[in-house]
């Protein structure tokens, strides 16, 4: 009867539309409940309001109603899930124990005594109440599971608990147990339900902390999607608002290349045209001299003589071929274009900076080498800014101090005067490599790019500037250098580097069976990062592959 009863309850506490029982129930203006996530289905759909309706009563709403959690319903629905749980528990476990004394029809057992090791019905069970012999015995609910409490090799009541051994045992297993800490199953139990009760306080406010912070997190999500909407809306105003402008200054440029264009062409075809003319007079002037030269009439001869003897007045003729304005090519629309791509390579890099510094949460730092294997970058040292004295090998991997000098090629970016260089990588984010050392006299470091290369200034050493920072041997100590500054360290030859950029967190790890935190900084990095080394005689670096490293 309580089973059906519980089933009744439930289709009458059950949502209309997914014929569940309510989840998160909601009441709507008309007096009808639904799931909230059924009811916002069926409104969010296409051809659903306004104005919406209830889908049992079909009543209308103009505006769409605001949807809160009716408390007391999900209280009920909370509570006739515990009921019904409750129920099935029970229904299965008295299902399945059988009363041990009837011999005809089994009635169901309702308790089950651990003294005579056997179930009772409720018939069979009045003894118990009814015996003084019996009345000691201790029962419990019936189930198949009381066996568990007889020992197995003395068939007694497991009644006593062994703290040494965390074993229950009977009476007679004592003797096995001489000289432990022995205390009553009883006495155990409630000193463990005691702590088990604060665990679950613990546990409870572990749940509160992580439902908190779950709801931090929706919220900055949905709050970043937000401003990442704007800031595409924006970024496309800006642009096209850029582009537009760009299409102008084309056309202008274009208008003011061909009005030029046009302007001398005019000029051209005006000389032209004069051109024509005087070639026409000088040529008539040519056949008439040639005319008179060819008369033997010498009377006539000098009578014409004056008439063809002056040139006509002409311009002076401009020097075509080597005229300077002659070409556009001149023209610095190429220059344009480059100053134009510089500046908005360096806008970029500094909106991407910015960019990559927005971040929902910010993930805890690795604590196992397994973690930190996870963010591990591949390394290869740049020759283009190694300095002579220093010789790379194993492809670019080991760097080590020569004394004679290497037939590098000059280079903007090497150093001339530090024995230091430089990985190729730029490094943003989470990153981790490691390095084995040997020797004496050598630096493990991260540098900006803009780390001076030429001369012996301070601001060309690693370590010794604001740009750099660097861990390993200075004047026979093992230290720590930033802008000069020193922190002296125990040392270590196998070196582990994590980065995380924007954290502004750099560690330097001692790696060996383990991994030793030797030092952590804590700053604000404005720049990419170089891996980069420092490296006198006697000494060399050599970067680990990932295949070579050792993870527990």
């Amino acid at each position: 009867m309580a089973e059906s009863s519980g089933s009744e309850y439930q289709e009458q506490f059950s949502c209309p539309i997914c014929l569940d029982p309510l989840k998160e129930p909601v009441t709507i203006p008309c007096g009808h409940s639904y799931c909230m996530n059924c009811i916002n289905d069926c409104w969010g759909q296409r051809d659903q309001g306004p104005p919406y309706c209830c889908p049992q009563c079909r009543e209308t709403f103009t505006q769409r109603p605001v949807l809160k959690k009716n408390t007391v319903l999900a209280e009920m629905m909370e509570k006739l899930q515990k009921i019904s749980t409750q129920i099935a528990s029970c229904s299965q476990e008295e299902g399945c124990v059988e009363c041990d004394v009837c011999t005809t029809e089994k009635n169901s057992a309702i308790k089950s005594c651990l003294q005579c090791l056997a179930s009772f019905c409720e018939t069979h069970l009045q003894i118990h109440y009814q015996s003084p012999a019996f009345m000691k015995h201790k029962l419990v609910k019936a189930s198949t599971h009381f066996q568990e409490n007889i020992c197995l090799s003395h068939g007694k009541l497991l009644e006593i608990y062994c703290q040494d051994d965390c074993q229950c045992i009977c009476c007679l297993c004592t003797d096995n147990h001489r000289d432990h800490c022995v205390v009553s199953v009883e006495s155990e139990c409630t000193n463990k339900k005691k702590h088990l009760k604060e665990t679950k306080v613990k546990c409870q406010k572990m749940i509160q902390e992580r439902e908190r912070v779950q709801q931090e997190l929706s919220e900055a999500v949905s709050f970043l999607k937000i401003s990442a909407q704007e800031a595409l809306d924006d970024c496309e105003k800006v642009f096209t608002a850029l582009i537009c402008s760009l299409e102008n200054k084309y056309s202008e440029m274009k208008d003011l290349i061909r009005s030029q264009e046009k302007a001398d062409i005019d000029q051209a075809e005006n000389l032209h045209k004069q051109l024509d003319q005087e070639l026409t007079e000088l040529r008539q002037r040519d056949e008439d001299i040639q005319k008179l030269l060819m008369t033997d009439n010498q009377i006539h001869f000098l009578k014409s003589f004056q008439s063809v003897c002056d040139i006509p007045r002409t311009e002076d003729l401009p020097n075509i071929t080597q005229h300077p304005q002659l070409s556009f090519k001149d023209v610095s629309i190429s220059a344009f274009k480059e100053a134009l791509e510089d500046v908005c390579q360096q806008a970029t890099a500094k909106i991407s900076r910015e960019v990559s510094n927005v971040h929902v949460a910010q993930p805890p730092e690795p604590k196992t080498p397994s973690v930190f294997l996870q963010y591990f970058c591949q390394l290869q040292l740049d020759p283009n800014t190694a300095h002579k004295k220093l010789k790379l090998s194993e492809g670019n991997r080991k760097v080590m101090y020569k004394n004679n000098t290497q037939d590098y090629p000059d280079h903007p970016d090497r150093f001339d005067s530090y024995c230091h260089v430089l990985c190729r990588e730029s490094l943003c984010g989470r990153c981790y490599w490691e390095v084995e050392c040997s020797g004496g006299d050598w630096s493990v470091a991260v540098s900006y790019k803009g780390i001076g290369r030429k001369g012996e200034g301070e601001n060309c050493r690693l370590g010794f500037n604001k740009k750099s920072w660097r861990l390993g041997y200075f004047q026979l100590n093992f230290c720590f250098i930033h802008d000069k500054e020193q922190v002296f360290l125990p040392a270590a030859s196998r070196i582990g580097v994590y980065l995380d950029h924007r954290a502004g967190t750099l560690s330097f790890f001692s790696v060996s069976d383990k991994m030793t935190l030797i030092h952590r900084v804590q700053t604000t990095f404005t720049e990419p990062l170089y891996p980069a080394f420092g490296i006198s005689a006697g000494s060399s670096v050599t970067i680990i592959e990932k295949g070579r490293i050792h993870i527990d």
